[in-house]
């Protein structure tokens, strides 16, 4: 089987994700992030009366023609308190933002346009436009408008209106599942006592972590061995599980000791591709088994990760309904860079500012596929197309963003 180009096979593997059609009931606090399943309609009128905007008094603007007009305070009016009498001529009532506009009133007079007056009365330094200051009964929404319409993202301002329209909780679609498997007798959870010929298993906790930001619930399957049966009982508690995506780590190449792939084969897996003209990253493995789709990511940690960000973050988005964020940019070359050979080249790269606000990506001298503190370093990941010709330092390169840009802040 052929190298698959990048682009191809993230088209492939995107082809054939269909967005899992569950939704399920979360109460508001814990909705942020979310997509709604359904429409939402206001439960209520929004304000429920004619309010005021501001801090003044709320009188009849026929009384008020003629600057200096004099007008009695008959009484007080604060959100939560209506004044439950009516304005009458001549007659002003103390009121406060968000209250109701007692009855007879149509105007609110700023509490700075009026001049405070022996007696409980006031006299007008400015005379206002009709109804002005006064917010009328369903200027945000009436009771039973759709406001928010299904597939929305729920952020602040749509929580903030759900709350608004009287809903404790909405109904979302499921984030969709994602089963993590780390297979390898030489590997051990952090904290272990490792013996000689052991290594932590760390891949898992990045892999997870770019899964849940995209969107995804994470089943943790631990770690399977080099053993057929267990990498096989792992793979039926994923199907158990109702996984969406089973993602394994390291096993999926070819090797003697490498069964993730006939294991998977034997269940019934349909494979699609397993290798892409990529470095790092080539033994990328894709099938689907039943309704759940496989994902084999490589066994070295940052060759995981870059076809996690590359493969798994669109593929989860694709599948969680979700927007993904622009990791894509054009920045210069820091140092020269090689010709590239046929295979699509992903650098770890370091950013910074330049005087007039280019950015500047200068790639790390190594670039082994192992070494996890320079991934940990790096802010973003040159992409050299296949049969890339050399650069110099200065020439434009399209970078893959890992963090948000630098500021000249």
């Amino acid at each position: 089987m052929s190298l698959l180009p990048v682009e191809d096979a993230l088209e492939r593997l995107l082809h054939s994700a269909s967005p899992p059609d569950k939704s399920e009931s979360v109460p508001l606090h814990e909705a942020c992030g979310r997509v709604l399943s359904g429409d939402v309609t206001a439960r209520l009128t929004q304000p429920p009366f004619d309010s005021s905007a501001m801090d003044g008094y709320a009188l009849r603007h026929e009384d008020i023609v003629e600057l200096g007009s004099a007008l009695n305070v008959i009484g007080r009016a604060a959100a939560g308190h209506a004044f439950s009498g009516t304005v009458g001529t001549g007659e002003a009532v103390r009121i406060f933002t968000g209250a109701p506009v007692p009855a007879g009133a149509d105007t609110v007079l700023l509490q700075e346009d009026a001049e405070a007056l022996d007696g409980g009365r006031i006299r007008t330094t400015f005379v206002p436009p009709k109804g002005r200051h006064i917010r009328p009964r369903g200027q945000d929404f009436v009771e039973g408008e759709c406001v928010l319409r299904q597939g929305e993202l729920l952020d602040a301002g749509r929580l903030t209106v759900a709350a608004a329209m009287n809903h404790p909780v909405l109904q979302v679609y499921a984030r969709p599942k994602v089963a993590l498997l780390a297979t390898g007798d030489e590997l051990v959870p952090p904290g272990s006592a490792l013996s000689a010929s052991q290594i932590v298993a760390s891949n898992g906790y990045g892999v997870a972590a770019i899964a849940r930001e995209a969107g995804a619930e994470v089943i943790d399957l631990g770690i399977a061995g080099d053993d057929s049966n267990a990498i096989l009982d792992a793979v039926d508690w994923a199907r158990a599980c109702g996984a969406d995506v089973l993602v394994t780590l390291g096993g999926a190449s070819v090797g003697d000791l490498d069964l993730v792939q006939p294991v998977l084969r034997s269940a019934g897996m349909e494979l699609d591709f397993w290798r892409i003209a990529m470095r790092p990253g080539k033994p990328l493995m894709v099938g689907r088994l039943g309704g759940m789709q496989i994902v084999g990511l490589p066994g070295n940690p940052v060759s995981a990760m870059v076809c996690s960000l590359l493969f798994l973050d669109p593929l989860v988005r694709r599948l969680a309904r979700l927007p993904g964020p622009e990791r894509r940019a054009i920045a210069v070359a820091g140092s020269s860079l090689s010709g590239n050979d046929h295979r699509q080249d992903h650098l770890r790269a370091r950013l910074a500012l330049r005087e007039d606000g280019a950015m500047v990506a200068t790639p790390f001298e190594k670039q082994d596929s192992s070494m996890m503190k320079i991934f940990a370093a790096a802010d973003c990941l040159i992409v050299r197309p296949p049969f890339a010709e050399p650069a110099e330092a200065g020439d434009p390169c399209e970078v893959l963003l890992l963090r948000p840009p630098p500021t000249n802040r």
